[in-house]
């Protein structure tokens, strides 16, 4: 039985709370509100999304404000609101998710062709033009020179690549794609984010700015039926590489599970950056890790290379953690002490 939408409020809530204290309070107001509840269950299950409804309220100027003085305004805007949901989809196209690409592309021969699934505007689709410092346990590495330094701290300095990925061509795929020459496209970009994260805004318009020096090409299209006439035009003196960052779990369930066999039939690498439990075949290398003690079972994003998982991290990218070595059985041995006579 699905969920019902005060569920997947309260789901949202949990979800959020890490991320955003005022869409983690926005999300109990409304599975606690029967009025907006009944407002949303009056549309389609797709265009009730938690995520898509702070978006499109901000679209429409709801104000960052406490619950009660939110949903006045999301009430009083309504029909628009209404009418605008169910054509939208969440875009955050969050620039931050580039550092851990950048981590998996170290570890692929370039040059790389890159394609991106979901690409929105773009902004990810950039990982070398963006800077990137690395904080270890015991260093602080940096890669790159840009306007758009990203932090990173990871748990161990072999996740670190070795610079700025080489990158000769770039396509993105999606549904409905943005335009960072767009005054519109980019004002629902800036929508999308939560209003009580400035640092995430200031990222965002960071990225944006490069990227509207040369803009990215996006192709529309379903993210895997478009493949075909994408990665005909890649160069074949490139190593192509097709990453999804944070979007399979907007693809149906079976096109997630064909995701990685539909990108190996390409000949390509896939570098996912994903929930856990987004992709099938991820998901069960991932379970097979946590059952030998080396990975945290309850992680939220798992970036991998070809299925294979090489660390966990937040959903932003900010933070990367490795799988733990695996252990090494001491063999048994007859001990003898510093005084001890042998016979």
């Amino acid at each position: 039985m699905a969920e019902t939408t005060r569920e997947w409020y309260l789901r949202a809530a949990r979800e959020l709370a890490a991320s955003s204290a005022r869409q983690h309070e926005w999300c109990h107001g409304v599975a606690d509100d029967a009025r907006m509840l009944a407002l949303l269950d009056a549309l389609p299950r797709p265009a009730r999304q938690p995520s898509l409804l702070f978006a499109v309220a901000a679209h429409h100027g709801a104000p960052d404000a406490a619950y009660p003085v939110w949903a006045q305004h999301v009430r009083s805007a309504w029909a628009g609101i209404a009418a605008e949901l169910p054509r939208r989809r969440v875009q955050t196209n969050e620039p931050g998710r580039t550092a851990p690409l950048a981590v998996a592309l170290g570890r692929i021969r370039g040059p790389i062709a890159l394609v991106e699934l979901g690409a929105a505007a773009g902004l990810c689709l950039l990982p070398d033009r963006y800077g990137y410092r690395y904080r270890t346990p015991d260093a602080v590495i940096t890669c790159g020179a840009s306007p758009l330094t990203l932090d990173v701290e990871v748990d161990d300095a072999a996740l670190v690549p070795p610079g700025v990925p080489d990158i000769r061509w770039r396509r993105g795929i999606d549904l409905a794609p943005l335009d960072v020459r767009c005054p519109d496209d980019v004002r629902w970009l800036e929508a999308s984010l939560p209003p009580d994260r400035p640092d995430r805004l200031a990222r965002l318009r960071a990225a944006h700015a490069i990227a509207a020096a040369d803009p990215p090409e996006i192709v529309a299209g379903d993210a895997l039926a478009a493949l075909d006439r994408v990665v005909a035009d890649a160069p074949t003196d490139a190593t192509l590489v097709v990453a999804a960052l944070g979007t399979a779990v907007y693809l149906p369930p079976a096109a997630r599970a064909g995701l990685l066999a539909t990108v190996r039939a390409h000949g390509a690498r896939a570098v996912t950056f994903e929930a856990r439990t987004a992709l099938p075949e991820v998901a069960e290398r991932w379970a097979a890790l946590a059952a030998d003690g080396r990975v945290d079972p309850a992680a939220g994003f798992v970036l991998a290379l070809d299925g294979e998982p090489i660390a966990s991290g937040t959903p932003h990218g900010d933070r990367l953690t490795s799988p733990s070595p695996v252990p090494v059985p001491v063999p048994e041995s007859t001990h003898f002490g510093g005084n001890e006579a042998r016979k």
